[in-house]
C-alpha cells in the first residue's frame, strides 16, 4: 500500500472486478441481504482511507449494501446463454465505467456492484468492483464463495452465518511494523541491495517517468499458449526440473530479455501473495485484504548457451534448475523486502536509493474460465471481458513493463494467459511483441527439454511454496 502511494497520480479508480452469473430472479432485496453480510463480515470492505495515509475500519452495520448495490434492467437483451450478449455486454461496460468513478477510498467508498437483471426466468449477472487497497487476487476466492453462501441462506429465509476469518488484517498490519524492526529480519538489509545493484541493462529508450509514463499511456497485449504446452508447464516440466511453475514461467522470461538484450543478468521485480506464516499461530486462509508482496531477483544466466536452451537442449535445464535456486534462496519468499524498504526507517533510504527493476512478473496461479452458457449461478460471466480497466489515466506506471500470466482452466484443457503492458514512450509495441514472442519460444524449449530429459529430476510433481501455501490455505486453484 505504500508502494502505490508513493508511485505518485489519482489512485480513487484503482480496483479490481468480477462478473458473476446470479440465479434468474434473484431479486435486489436478497442480493442487498446477501451483500450486507459479507461486508459486516469482512473488515477491509468497510475500510476508509485517511489523510495521513492510514485505514480506517467503521464498525459493523455502518457501511450499507443497500447504498452500494444498484440495478439495471437488462430484460430487453438477447438471449444470455449465446450470441445475442452484445446488448448485455455495452451494458456491463457502461455500468462498469460508471460505478469506477463512484469508488472514493477517502469517503470509505471501497465498493461499488450492479445487478443486471434479465427478468425471472433468465440468470442474471453481479458486477463487484472493489477497491484495490481492501482486496488482492486471493481474496476473491474467499469473498465469492461467501457471497454465495450468504444469497443460499437468505433465498432459504436463514440468516446468513459465514465461516470466521482467522487472523485479522488489524492484527497482520500491526505485525508487519514489528516483523520490520526485527534485527533478523534487519540483516536481509543487504541482501537486497545487492540485488537492487546488479548488473542490469537499461530497458527500452529511457528511463521510466513517473510524470509521462502512466495508465494512459500504458499499451498492451495478451499472448495465449495452448492447452498442450500449458499442460507441461504444469505438471511434467516442475516435476522434471524439481521447481515450480512460477520458477518455469520466470525462467522463460529471463531467457527471452536475455536473448533480446544481449546480456546474461536480469533484474525483475516479482510479485508473491504476501501471506507469509511470519508468526506461529497466524491465519489468513479467510482473510480480505491486499497482502501482495513485491521484491527485485537478480537472475544470472552466466554460462548458459541461450540458442542450446532455446532450441531445448541441456542449457534449458540449467537455467530453471538455477532460476529456482535462487528463488529459494530469498528468506520468506521475498517479504523482507517491502518491509525494510516501507517500514522501517533506518533500511528504506537505502533500498530507496537503486532504481527499480524496469519489469514486473505476477503469476496468478489457476482460475475456472468463464462459463461460457452464462446459466451457472456464481461462475465467472462470460461477458467478464467487457469490464473497464481498474486504474486512474494518471496513476504513475509502475514498471516500463509488467508481465501477468494467469492459468485458465477449462473443458479443453487449461490455457496459459500472458498479459504484457507497457510504456508506450519506453518500448515500442515490435520490441514487446519480440518479447512475448521470445517468452513462447522459451517456454516451448523447456517443455520439449522436459519431455526429453532422463528422469534426473523427482519422480513426484514439485509445488512452489506459493502453490503449496494456496493449496494449505483451501484455494479453489
Amino acid at each position: 500500500m505504500r508502494w502505490l502511494l508513493e508511485r505518485g497520480g489519482p489512485i480513487d479508480r484503482l480496483s479490481q472486478s468480477v462478473l458473476l452469473t446470479v440465479p434468474a430472479g434473484a431479486g435486489l432485496p436478497r442480493l442487498t441481504e446477501a451483500l450486507q453480510a459479507v461486508i459486516d463480515h469482512h473488515a477491509m470492505l468497510r475500510a476508509r482511507l485517511t489523510p495521513a495515509a492510514e485505514l480506517d475500519v467503521s464498525p459493523v452495520g455502518r457501511v450499507r449494501a443497500a447504498d452500494l448495490l444498484d440495478r439495471r434492467d437488462v430484460a430487453g437483451t438477447g438471449d444470455l446463454s449465446g450470441a445475442g450478449t452484445g446488448d448485455l455486454r455495452e451494458a456491463v461496460a457502461e455500468e462498469s465505467e460508471r460505478v469506477l468513478g463512484l469508488l472514493d477510498p477517502a469517503a470509505g467508498v471501497m465498493l461499488r456492484a450492479v445487478w443486471f437483471d434479465a427478468g425471472p426466468d433468465r440468470p442474471g449477472r453481479l458486477l463487484l468492483v472493489v477497491h484495490h487497497l481492501s482486496v488482492d487476487g486471493v481474496s476473491w476466492r474467499i469473498l465469492v464463495p461467501d457471497l454465495e453462501a450468504a444469497w443460499a441462506a437468505v433465498a432459504q429465509g436463514r440468516v446468513p452465518k459465514l465461516p470466521p476469518v482467522g487472523t485479522s488484517f488489524r492484527r497482520w498490519s500491526g505485525l508487519l511494523g514489528e516483523e520490520a524492526r526485527r534485527p533478523a529480519r534487519m540483516a536481509e538489509a543487504d541482501l537486497w541491495h545487492r540485488t537492487l545493484a546488479a548488473p542490469r541493462t537499461p530497458l527500452g529508450a529511457r528511463p521510466l517517468d513517473p510524470a509521462r509514463d502512466t495508465a494512459a499511456t500504458t499499451r498492451s497485449l495478451r499472448l495465449t499458449l495452448p492447452s498442450d504446452v500449458t499442460g507441461p508447464l504444469l505438471t511434467t516440466v516442475p516435476s522434471a526440473f524439481g521447481t515450480g511453475t512460477q520458477d518455469v514461467l520466470l525462467t522463460g522470461l529471463a531467457l527471452a530479455l536475455a536473448g533480446r538484450q544481449g546480456s546474461p543478468h536480469v533484474l525483475v521485480d516479482v510479485e508473491g501473495h504476501g501471506r507469509e506464516e511470519l508468526a506461529p499461530g497466524l491465519d489468513l486462509s479467510r482473510t480480505v485484504g491486499w497482502f501482495t508482496s513485491l521484491y527485485p531477483v537478480h537472475i544470472g544466466l552466466e554460462g548458459i548457451d541461450l540458442a542450446e536452451a532455446l532450441a531445448g537442449g541441456p542449457a534449458a535445464e540449467t537455467a530453471v534448475r538455477r532460476v529456482g535456486e535462487r528463488l529459494r534462496q530469498l528468506p520468506d519468499h521475498g517479504i523482507g523486502f517491502g518491509l525494510l524498504r516501507h517500514l522501517n526507517p533506518d533500511t528504506a533510504h537505502r533500498l530507496a536509493e537503486p532504481p527499480a527493476p524496469g519489469i514486473g512478473f505476477n503469476y496468478l496461479g489457476r482460475f475456472t474460465a468463464p462459463d461460457g452458457s452464462g446459466t451457472t449461478p456464481w461462475t465467472f460471466a462470460p461477458e467478464s471481458s467487457s469490464l473497464g480497466a481498474g486504474s486512474d489515466p494518471g496513476l504513475a506506471a509502475a514498471h516500463a513493463l509488467d508481465v501477468n500470466a494467469v492459468v485458465h482452466d477449462s473443458d479443453t484443457g487449461p490455457c496459459l494467459v500472458g498479459d504484457w503492458s507497457w510504456s508506450e514512450g519506453v518500448l515500442t509495441a515490435t520490441e514487446v511483441h519480440a518479447l512475448a514472442d521470445g517468452w513462447r519460444a522459451a517456454l516451448t524449449a523447456l517443455v520439449s527439454r522436459a519431455e526429453g530429459s532422463s528422469g534426473g529430476g523427482p519422480e513426484t510433481l514439485a509445488l512452489s511454496q506459493d502453490e503449496l501455501d494456496e493449496l494449505a490455505a483451501g484455494l479453489d486453484a
